[in-house]
């Protein structure tokens, strides 16, 4: 079950994070795997990780926001089965102090990079006769996040073009869903408390692992699995449906 042999698979944001647990999970179940990340080097260090392994890999350097580079990066991938738009950045404020730049920031890369991406890849999809998109939302699309204005917009808007591409490609053969996750520990959070509270990590890690109601952090190995199954063909009755992965935050956290 879940073999993905024979498939060509685009990650966007797969060279660190829950974007490398997909990879690195997608290559080990057949998969050719094609890393987009504006980091060069973190596509590089993941393609080695795969390769040595076995599996096959290729690193983009690529801005998602950019929909030029994008065009001219699927152009170099060929043949798409599968794309998951990962590629994301966090912001921390509320409306009345979030800066039009940082704002506009977040919607390019978060809201934007999605968009072109589906923009150059659905019709690569509707040719080869179909194939799957997955999203990356986040817990922020469904409740509200303390500081996550900016943020929280740009997971909402995936949720609801996750929904609009669903509906609109149902008879192209096109499942396209999203995933919801919680706080997952990435070095992303690990950089985060580290630069914000120097000398409190541990009781800080401590605290943001306990505000899930199951007591702890996802693990990126978790979230990938969830994508795995929902690109594989064992999958393929669900469609237009958000997944959350998030030690029952949103349903159990009152």
């Amino acid at each position: 079950m879940f073999k993905l042999t024979n498939k060509s698979v685009i990650i966007t944001g797969g060279g660190s994070g829950i974007g490398k647990a997909m990879a690195v999970l997608f290559a080990q179940q057949g998969a050719e795997v094609h890393i987009i990340e504006l980091n060069d080097q973190a596509a590089a260090d993941t393609v080695s990780e795969i390769t040595a392994a076995g599996g096959k890999a290729t690193g983009y350097a690529c801005d998602v926001s950019k929909q030029q580079q994008v065009i001219d990066t699927f152009a170099k991938v060929g043949k798409i089965d599968i794309l998951i738009n990962n590629a994301g950045i966090a912001h921390i404020g509320r409306a009345d102090n979030t800066s039009t730049e940082d704002f506009e920031r977040v919607f390019n890369v978060n809201v934007k990079g999605a968009y072109n991406c589906l923009y150059v890849a659905i019709p690569a999809l509707k040719t080869n006769g179909g194939g799957v998109i997955l999203n990356t939302a986040s817990i922020a699309a469904s409740v509200g996040i303390t500081d996550r204005f900016a943020y929280s917009m740009s997971k909402g808007a995936i949720h609801a073009m996750t929904l609009s591409v669903a509906r609109d490609y149902l008879h192209d053969n096109i499942r396209c869903n999203c995933i919801s996750p919680a706080r997952v520990h990435t070095p992303f959070v690990d950089g985060f408390i580290a630069k914000n509270y120097a000398g409190r990590e541990d009781e800080i890690f401590e605290k943001l692992s306990k505000s899930q109601p199951i007591g702890r952090m996802g693990k990126p190995e978790e979230v990938a699995a969830l994508a795995l199954y929902l690109c594989s063909d064992e999958a393929g009755f669900i469609t237009g449906t958000d997944y959350p992965i998030d030690g029952g935050f949103i349903t159990l956290n009152n």
